[in-house]
């Protein structure tokens, strides 16, 4: 670490990680803890931060997050900037050929809705690529996108199965078409190069930089463990830590292996003693418990409609059984771990609240994603003391929502979406994240949309009409949930306020979003980014 010095934060507003306090005087910071809030004199000494009249608050965690895979994505075949199938072919095209040694392209980050059906075909890959094989993710990585080539190499034929909770997109005459949903991903990943050692390490450390820019100062992530053809990113984390590189808070979620059943609870007690060290903490186990909306997978109380408005006989899937995942959250508490949920179907996120009946809420449990939640469901969160994970960036009018959820959930269930507001009303606990690579990291971002219910700089209906606005948190409740609340779900309670004696984890912004044009709130830039009183992040142009 760097040696501390005495800084002060003048000439600016302060959020205090619950409430817009506005001018207070100045913030100082001294060995890495806040010793001063308000009208007091600046130390002799002390590095000055002038706020130039923008916002100092507590730096934002993301409460679900992939870091290392998102590194890795950056730095390889990134179509996250893309949004049509004409640029993602042409990216694809760009990156073969200024890598004309690899033997696979790798990547990932198309959106579903820039295909028909959110399914890509191979066929389209192999006008640009047809010699080398390709594999690439989409932005939920419930799904992966790969050319004739890879198929090839897989052995994947009209005659290849179904692999267990995945399936392969099929044309009418049965033959795969180039689109792997869940599980079905695995079968062709086994073939490509092994990511290396040093390849994950490039990637934490890329992501972790990339945090630092958008005022990220902590975070959990969300899936430590072997999943999609990732190595198990732990000894990643756990290196980057005793080097001293690890400068984030970081909570590790450890993966439960849904094909696996109590057994493996001993081995994640001892990989929580092997991989904790420093600043990173293996003590949460995240459960998977269903799939996404868009390909059907997401786990619903009574199943999806097809295109013509008919019930199907699909209702989605529960990836571990809801009786035994009872018996295996009972067990986690009672080791001392917190669980963190995946669910995005009504279903699913009841199956989960079910399983927390009767848990310890010391131990912080959360559900994350919460896309479809039963009205009945709304108020449990807070009654079993369950926190509510909020991907805000989600919960807009765009494509995705408008041609491939909506048609499918019917117009009941539709309305059902993303409640924050409810859960708010409700008194659940809010904490909130990004799930990136799935989508930008942008806390502003993520907050413009839960405050607005629409999508800063987006065009078309998903930046301009407000999704189910009865939903939407005013601003102090979205900056509280990026702030003291996401710091509260990784125990982290010597941080996520701005007050006397807690550590100086903090973001500068460039403006004051509480003082400003609601709509523009998606506008605001970060400056600076602090970690135990120290800069992480000081210079504008390294956001680029």
């Amino acid at each position: 670490m760097p040696r501390m010095t005495t800084t002060a934060f003048v000439n600016g507003s302060v959020f205090d990680g619950h409430h817009h306090r506005g001018p207070v005087g100045a913030v100082v910071v001294e060995d890495g803890l806040i010793a001063a809030v308000g009208d007091v004199d600046v130390p002799p000494g002390a590095e000055v931060v002038d706020l130039a009249g923008g916002l100092l608050s507590p730096g934002f965690v993301d409460a679900h997050v992939h870091v290392v895979q998102g590194g890795l994505e950056r730095s390889r075949c990134d179509l996250s900037e893309g949004s049509t199938r004409e640029d993602y072919l042409a990216t694809v095209r760009a990156y073969a050929d200024a890598h004309p040694d690899l033997p696979w392209i790798l990547g990932g980050g198309w959106s579903m809705a820039a295909f028909p059906g959110g399914t890509p075909t191979a066929a389209d890959l192999d006008t640009v690529l047809p010699e080398r094989p390709v594999f690439l993710p989409n932005r939920d990585h419930h799904g992966a996108w790969v050319n004739t080539r890879a198929m090839e190499l897989a052995g994947i034929t009209r005659e290849t199965p179904d692999p267990p909770h995945g399936r392969f997109e099929r044309g009418p005459d049965g033959r795969p078409t180039g689109t792997l949903h869940e599980g079905a991903m695995a079968v062709v990943v086994r073939h490509a190069p092994r990511t290396t050692a040093e390849d994950y390490h490039r990637g934490l450390l890329t992501g972790q930089a990339y945090l630092h820019s958008l005022g990220v100062t902590g975070w959990q992530d969300a899936i430590v463990g072997a999943y999609a053809g990732m190595d198990d990113p732990g000894p990643t984390y756990l290196l980057a830590a005793q080097r001293g590189e690890l400068t984030g808070h970081v909570v590790g979620a450890l993966w439960w292996d849904r094909d696996r059943g109590e057994e493996q609870v001993a081995s994640l007690v001892a990989r929580r003693a092997e991989l904790s060290h420093g600043r990173f903490r293996a003590t949460s186990v995240k459960v998977m418990q269903d799939g996404v909306a868009e390909n059907g997978t997401a786990a619903l109380t009574a199943p999806y409609l097809d295109r013509c408005g008919h019930a199907t006989t699909n209702a989605g899937h529960s990836f571990v059984d809801p009786v035994a995942l009872r018996r295996y959250v009972a067990l986690l508490d009672a080791e001392g771990f917190q669980v963190h949920v995946h669910a995005i179907g009504d279903r699913g996120v009841r199956e989960a609240l079910n399983a927390f009946e009767g848990t310890s809420p010391e131990r912080r449990h959360h559900v994350a994603h919460l896309q479809v939640v039963h009205p009945d469901d709304v108020r449990r969160f807070g009654e079993l003391g369950v926190a509510a994970n909020l991907q805000a960036l989600w919960a807009c009018l765009d494509d995705q929502m408008a041609d491939l959820t909506i048609p499918f959930l019917g117009p009941e269930r539709a309305g059902w979406q993303y409640p924050f507001g409810g859960l708010h009303r409700a008194g659940a606990r809010l904490v909130a994240g990004s799930d990136w690579p799935v989508s930008t990291p942008n806390p502003l971002e993520a907050i413009h949309v839960a405050v607005n219910r629409w999508a800063f700089g987006e065009d078309g209906r998903a930046g301009s009409e407000p999704f189910l606005p009865e939903q939407a948190l005013d601003l102090e409740t979205a900056f509280a949930a990026y702030t003291s609340g996401s710091a509260w779900v990784n125990h982290r309670d010597d941080a996520g306020t701005i007050a006397v004696g807690q550590v100086a984890d903090l973001v500068v912004l460039d403006r004051d979003p509480f003082t400003g044009d609601p709509g523009e709130i998606g506008a605001t830039r970060v400056l600076s980014t602090w970690v135990d009183g120290a800069a992480v992040r000081a210079n504008p142009a390294e956001a680029d």
